[in-house]
């Protein structure tokens, strides 16, 4: 309660509250397929562009802004962005769901590449490793993610512990991070959009849906099959259970994961026929391969490792990355999302955070996420919320009427009611589950008629058609050509000015690493 009066007293700093976006989407030609083609050069380079880029598949695009004070400047960016790829790549679409369109083999998935550098090839060859170790179809799900920061002036006004501002910092986003654990199942309630999975997907993976006409499976309760384990497991990563109570165990914890093998990995090799097909053999091959619903963040200089940046510099910003795709929304993700997760994040930063004690507090609250991700709109549905039994909507309702102070908050600084009303809408989704994406979405297949495959192309081809003749700006539309361009001849730069063997690249880059104090 000291934290928010503190917050009141100074909530004109909201304003320099900064937000980001990277939104994920399967490029499908004309028949709902994925497409076949590599990265449109018209998109520029997808090692270089700082806003168009690809994720694992080659035809997976990643569409990124760059951060921002408003939620308006932030859609608007993400909206020119979406209307610019849109208009030069007119032969294809965005798929618009997180669960993936109608996949070749496994083997005819192609793999993003990234030109001749051993920048590139870092990139190109980690993602072969993904294939080894998880499997293509797995690295297609598409998702949104929404990159947050706190105006850093506000931590030391807040009283969190540490000697240096740094520390101050780096424990206000942990704290921020150990409520997300505790409360996020609530987002995949309200936000869950893939109930329903094409079986061509699945294939002969074990999973336990049920089916929803000839070409589909379901879950009749579930919010986001994309954040279930659909029958996949990954022993590796199950050590890595995390529960952010202190910035060192955190890096320490990645650092043995991304230095130490892991023996069906080390069974894979890093080489076959004479080609990589692996960096290493450790459990992670890299910091990004960590599947986590959220991660502490930093930016890197060229060549350092994200371990080493959060060791020096501490945490600058949280990656939020449980959002499935809007599949009602031509760039998903509605401004009303948008001002929710501010008011939201914004709560678990102030609200008071506790150490997770070890006796499973941290692994109850991974357990209500899972149940809700399967179940969350069953009436009979209840979680643990410290050991008590309760419902979704009498929790859920708990948790809005918190959020709902510091959406006031944001509201009085931002000068708007935007954000009380982005909280009220999801008020309405307790009371009524009928109102939630993953609702919505049984109910237009129920309604019309068709197969997960065409209702979701015929909505894909529909979004794109309204990016592609939508107004992007003469200023918006010049800028982006140059930053084609650029992307372009930075790409070449970097090739023409490699002077050591791959080999000796990712010696180094792996001896970057430094071991933890």
């Amino acid at each position: 309660m000291q934290r928010f009066t503190q917050l009141q007293q100074h909530r004109d700093i909201l304003t320099r509250t900064m937000r980001g976006i990277e939104r994920e989407g399967l490029r499908i030609d004309r028949n709902g397929h994925l497409s076949s083609k590599p990265h449109p050069l018209a998109l520029g380079s997808a090692l270089t562009h700082p806003h168009i880029t690809t994720d694992y598949s080659e035809a997976l695009l990643e569409l990124i802004t760059g951060t921002h004070t408003t939620v308006e400047s932030l859609l608007q960016e993400l909206t020119e962005i979406h209307q610019f790829v849109m208009q030069q790549n007119r032969n294809e679409s965005l798929w618009m769901q997180s669960m993936p369109a109608i996949l070749p083999p496994e083997k005819d998935i192609p793999i993003a590449t990234y030109g001749s550098s051993n920048t590139g090839m870092l990139k190109h060859v980690y993602r072969r490793g993904l294939a080894e170790r998880y499997g293509k179809k797995m690295q297609c799900i598409a998702g949104l993610h929404y990159n947050f920061s706190m105006p850093p002036e506000l931590w030391p006004l807040l009283d969190f512990k540490g000697n240096t501002h740094q520390e101050q910092q780096s424990n206000g986003y942990l704290a921020l991070i150990r409520n997300f654990t505790r409360y996020s199942w609530l987002l995949m309630y309200l936000f869950g959009a893939s109930p329903t999975v094409s079986k061509s997907f699945l294939s002969d993976m074990p999973h336990g849906l049920q089916t929803f006409g000839h070409d589909t499976f379901y879950l009749p309760y579930a919010t986001s099959l994309r954040m279930s384990d659909l029958g996949y497991q990954n022993d590796a990563q199950a050590a890595l259970t995390l529960c952010y109570n202190d910035l060192d165990s955190f890096i320490q914890k990645m650092y043995n994961a991304v230095t130490q093998p892991w023996p069906e990995y080390a069974a894979i090799g890093t080489h076959r026929d004479g080609q990589w097909i692996q960096l290493n053999t450790n459990v992670l091959q890299i910091e990004n391969e960590f599947y986590s619903s959220i991660r502490p963040k930093r930016t890197t200089s060229r060549g350092e490792r994200p371990v080493m940046a959060l060791k020096n510099h501490g945490v600058q910003y949280v990656e939020i990355r449980c959002l499935d795709v809007d599949p009602f929304e031509p760039i998903g993700i509605s401004a009303s999302t948008s001002h929710f997760m501010d008011a939201f994040l914004l709560f678990c930063a102030v609200s008071d955070s506790p150490l997770f004690p070890n006796d499973g507090h941290c692994a109850r609250s991974q357990k209500n996420f899972a149940q809700v991700v399967r179940q969350g709109r069953d009436p009979g549905l209840t979680l643990n919320k410290e050991g008590i039994s309760i419902s979704v909507p009498d929790w859920g309702h708990e948790i809005l009427n918190q959020v709902h102070a510091y959406a006031k908050e944001l509201d009085i600084a931002y000068g708007t009611t935007q954000y009380s009303a982005a909280v009220e809408l999801q008020q309405q989704k307790l009371e009524n589950p009928d109102l939630t994406p993953s609702a919505r979405l049984l109910q237009e297949l129920r309604n019309s008629g068709l197969s997960l495959q065409d209702y979701t192309l015929q909505k894909s081809q529909e979004y794109a058609d309204t990016l592609r003749f939508g107004e992007l700006s003469v200023e918006a539309d010049q800028k982006l050509k140059r930053m084609v361009q650029e992307s372009i001849l930075e790409q070449k730069e970097i090739e023409a000015s490699d002077t050591e063997s791959f080999e000796e690249y990712v010696a180094h880059y792996n001896d970057s690493l430094r071991r933890p104090d």
